[in-house]
């Protein structure tokens, strides 16, 4: 039990670096980065794929927190979610004989997050998210007039990432738990006598908001318990903390259980199409 509640402390204080990171790079660059997924709407699926691919929880964090903001739309944070694999890169390239699939991994992810960003933003056109420079421009200039450059730029920033901090360790601590009492042997024995199930199984361990899935997961696949394509499904249904953190608002409730919804039939499909392929291949 000690171990699981130091695990969850270890991968809460990583997103809070990362997050602190970022917040501390955007509270400089904040109206350059937020007109940039605005005005560049064409690309902005893209950028955010590119951005998911990043292997930290902090990226969906802070992702999810520009979408709440109406900063960029659902389909560039789906498209983060998507691509997002958390610590997974990191276990597989521990294995010489399973890092061959890290690209392939990567660039699945990549193209189908940036097809499921598009596919949703054309969708939901016409109710995309209306950004207006000015206005966030000048909400800026007067929340931020009487403020000196360290409380805009480091204490700000520092208090909201302890806020994300203390709540990302609650959930870390809550499905450490989970995981801990079923146990990694019992999942496994499972998931080998039902290969079938493998995408299924690993995009409901997927839906779990925490690093912990990933990697998980990332171990199953090690010792042949889940096949490739579960794999894919399960690190892209997984968001990270990403998903969950938008549960803090009121408002973006009903849009999180949209969101996981999309996020865990497309990757299911995708799963699926890709264990069939590799079982008629080989």
């Amino acid at each position: 039990m000690i171990d699981v509640c130091l695990d969850a402390f270890l991968d809460s204080f990583k997103v809070f670096g990362i997050a602190f990171v970022l917040y501390f790079i955007f509270s400089f660059a904040h109206d350059k980065i937020t007109h940039l997924f605005q005005k560049h709407k064409r690309v902005s699926p893209l950028i955010g794929a590119s951005c998911g691919l990043i292997p930290e929880c902090g990226i969906s964090v802070v992702g999810a927190e520009m979408y709440q903001k109406k900063e960029m739309s659902m389909g560039t944070i789906l498209a983060i979610f998507f691509a997002c694999s958390d610590e997974a890169l990191f276990i597989l390239f521990s294995d010489y004989k399973k890092m061959v699939y890290v690209i392939p991994l990567l660039g699945i992810k990549f193209i189908f997050a940036c097809v499921l960003g598009y596919i949703i933003d054309r969708i939901h056109k016409e109710k995309a998210l209306v950004f207006d420079a000015e206005d966030l421009k000048l909400d800026c200039c007067e929340h931020h007039h009487e403020e000196s450059k360290f409380q805009k730029h480091f204490i700000h920033p520092l208090i909201h990432c302890l806020k994300i901090f203390g709540y990302v360790f609650i959930i870390n601590l809550i499905f450490g738990m989970l995981v801990y009492y079923i146990g990694e042997d019992t999942i496994l024995v499972f998931l080998q006598s039902n290969k079938a199930l493998g995408p299924l199984v690993s995009g409901v361990i997927g839906l779990i908001p925490n690093c912990a899935a990933s990697v998980l997961m990332s171990e199953l696949f090690l010792m042949e318990g889940l096949s490739f394509g579960a794999l894919v499904t399960g690190l892209s249904v997984n968001a990270g903390v990403g998903l969950v953190y938008l549960l803090k608002f009121k408002e973006m409730r009903k849009n999180v259980g949209i969101m996981a919804l999309i996020l865990f039939l497309y990757s299911l499909m995708i799963g699926y199409v890709i264990l069939g392929i590799m079982e008629w291949i080989g």
